[in-house]
């Protein structure tokens, strides 16, 4: 059994060089404006090249993140980013957007593909949809539970990474809105200002959890197959990175779990409160929980050999009467360079000895090389001075290095068109969904919605009767063991005369296949771009629901490739959590009183609500954006309001209330 990778971040060249030197497989780093870590220092464009072949060198491969959605605008600077990534010889890109993967499969094929955390990817049928459209490795999701990810690691085809250490986020991966909502700052573009840190009541840090460490479980995880561990950090500084990957390095490389005294480097390294592994071990709950501080000193990496990471090489070489001295140097992946150097003279006195010459190519201090052995045949009674040996076995390792960096050839084709397909509409119509059947007694009879969600947990009873399209809601967040129960309910809901699903994963694809039922995306797909419609048409959606961290210009200006769809009535949902928010009740309240109701989700799961409604019966410009359906979305109201929010919607009355427009008008960064 192969040990997994050990991948550590690199968020500034000196990060990456602590890493590398305290025995980091791999590093991960992000320049420019497309890494979900923008407020790290990062690199230049000409660092990461120079980066790329340093490690190279070492042994050590390079991922470069470009994991954030990107607007049409941007897409062509992150594809040109991933272009200069490939030349550079990175070793995979992460990505987040359907659009950016879409198009990083047909211009780069031969780029590996990584799907970031953010992609959301919980289950084995997601897993497997972008492993046959070309990625390489899934990111898993953090809340993953032991169970899930030897399932992914089972059943998902592509290879599996899992987070081991670091921060965690209280929210499902990929559809926190609650920093963009709240203050403009979009996590899903590396812009996340943490608003789970804050308290929520009384000194109540109802979201934010302890730091991840599964120090303890390398063995199983390395049983179970998981392909890469990976720590979290790229904000921290590069004595987090070479104190954490120096204990991670040796419990991967030995297979076992910490001393006490690792453990405490560990700790030390940066804490919330402690650590937690409540996620892998399937105990979310209050044990999770935990803020504070940052440690006020980061500890000293253990200790490790001088060339404890150096790359192992073999000489081999011949010192000939008449003929140039030549040298050979091998390393374990099978390169191989040959240099020579001056013809050697008739020995006066003392005759150069092949041990002398060994010992002197064993002197590799100073480069990124362990010499191994060294056998060198010279013949009787020549002698080939120390400087020249010297210089054979610089000018050998100078050789090797440069084929060590050297970049792979790799395919590049042309950026495709999109295809000509204008499913823009004059007037959108209109679409509800609600979070409990009871609701659905207080939309209008006359009310003319096409197409109507109900949550699948709540499709259990007989549906009104009325002229529209029933869609089953599916659950943001499930997991595989979920998926027979998921499937017997998706199967009462089409005999209760449900057509359609809506999709707010990429895995719900896999789970709806074969039951005859309308594709529809919705909202949790993160849709910014004419690429991602593009990319979820080609996977057979009918519609798409739009990112509501869209400007309506935005909206308005992206290729309609398929019917699109915009909220513009409701509460929109901040974040989903694995448990329900302690010490809240029904809702959470921060320090400005603004409330933020707390609804059940699916698998004892919450949704958090934004405080206040999006309004925008009284606004025209999203009825000439080209959208296809405007949807209500009822989340707390009673079936009254339900009924008095959709007469004003027919009418365009402005808001009775407290009420926000969402980011159409101010977008975020």
């Amino acid at each position: 059994m192969s040990r997994p990778e050990l991948l550590s971040p690199a968020g500034s060249p000196e990060a990456l060089e602590a890493a590398v030197a305290h025995g980091a497989d791999a590093v991960y780093l992000g320049w420019g404006s497309f890494h979900a870590r923008t407020r790290a220092r990062g690199f230049t464009e000409d660092q990461v090249q120079d980066s790329i072949a340093w490690c190279h060198v070492r042994g050590v491969r390079v991922y470069v993140t470009l994991n954030t959605l990107l607007t049409d605008r941007e897409l062509p600077l992150a594809l040109q980013q991933a272009r200069a990534a490939c030349r550079f010889g990175a070793d995979a890109v992460l990505v987040q957007d359907w659009g950016l993967f879409a198009l990083l499969r047909a211009a780069l094929p031969d780029f590996p593909v990584h799907a970031s955390t953010q992609m959301g990817l919980m289950t084995s049928g997601g897993a497997r949809i972008l492993h046959a459209d070309g990625c390489a490795r899934i990111v898993a999701a953090r809340e993953c539970s032991r169970e899930d990810l030897a399932s992914l690691c089972q059943n998902g085809g592509a290879e599996i990474e899992a987070f081991v250490h670091g921060a965690l986020c209280v929210c499902v991966s990929g559809q926190c809105a609650m920093s963009a909502l709240i203050g403009g700052r979009s996590a899903n573009r590396g812009r996340c200002a943490q608003p789970c840190r804050m308290e929520y009541g009384a000194g109540c840090h109802a979201l934010s959890l302890k730091e991840l460490n599964l120090a303890r479980h390398i063995p199983e995880l390395s049983a179970m197959g998981i392909s890469c561990l990976k720590i979290e950090g790229r904000l921290r500084k590069p004595a987090y990175a070479a104190a954490v990957t120096s204990v991670y390095a040796r419990l991967v490389r030995e297979n076992r779990g910490p001393t006490p005294e690792e453990e405490a480097v560990l700790d030390a390294a940066f804490s919330r409160g402690g650590s937690t592994d409540g996620y892998f071990t399937n105990t979310p709950g209050p044990g999770m929980l935990g803020f504070g501080p940052a440690s006020p000193d980061t500890p000293e990496p253990l200790p490790q050999a001088p060339d404890a990471y150096a790359v192992p090489v073999v000489f081999t070489g011949t010192i000939a009467a008449g003929v140039p001295s030549t040298l050979t140097v091998r390393d374990r992946q099978g390169r191989s360079v040959t240099v020579s150097g001056p013809v050697p003279e008739t020995a006066r006195s003392r005759p150069t000895e092949g041990s002398e010459v060994a010992e002197r190519l064993g002197k590799t201090g100073g480069t990124p090389y362990r010499c191994e052995t060294a056998e060198v045949t010279v013949e009787p009674g020549l002698r080939l001075p120390a400087r020249a040996v010297n210089a054979l076995r610089r000018e050998a390792l100078d050789a090797l290095s440069r084929e060590r960096a050297a970049v792979p050839r790799r395919r590049e084709g042309r950026v495709p068109d999109l295809p000509e397909l204008d499913c823009s509409a004059p007037v959108p119509a209109w679409t509800a969904t609600v979070s409990r059947f009871d609701q659905l007694s207080g939309l209008l009879a006359d009310f003319p919605a096409v197409r109507i969600g109900v949550p699948l947990e709540e499709l259990h009873r007989p549906l009104p009767d009325r002229e529209t399209e029933w869609c089953a809601i599916l659950p943001r967040a499930w997991r595989d063991r979920d998926e027979e129960d998921l499937g017997q309910m998706l199967d009462r809901a089409k005999s209760l005369g449900v057509t359609g699903v809506l999709c707010g994963n990429i895995g719900h694809l896999s789970l709806a296949a074969g039951r005859g039922l309308r594709l529809y995306g919705d909202f949790g797909l993160n849709v910014m771009n004419s690429w991602s419609v593009e990319y979820l048409r080609r996977k057979g959606l009918d519609s798409v629901c739009l990112s509501f961290e869209l400007r309506m210009a935005q909206i308005r200006d992206l290729q309609k490739i398929l019917p699109c769809e915009a909220v513009v009535y409701g509460r929109l949902p901040l974040m989903v959590t694995e448990n329900r928010p302690l010490c809240t009740g029904s809702l959470l309240r921060d320090r400005t009183g603004a409330e933020f109701p707390l609804l059940d989700a699916y698998g004892g799961r919450t949704e958090i609500e934004n405080s206040r409604p999006l309004w925008l019966a009284d606004r025209s410009d999203w009825r000439g954006a080209g959208l296809s359906f405007g949807r209500l979305r009822f989340t707390t109201e009673t079936p009254e309001e339900c009924r008095q929010v959709c007469l004003a919607y027919l009418n365009g009355e402005t808001a009775p209330g407290a009420f926000t427009r969402g980011l159409y008008d101010r977008g975020v960064e």
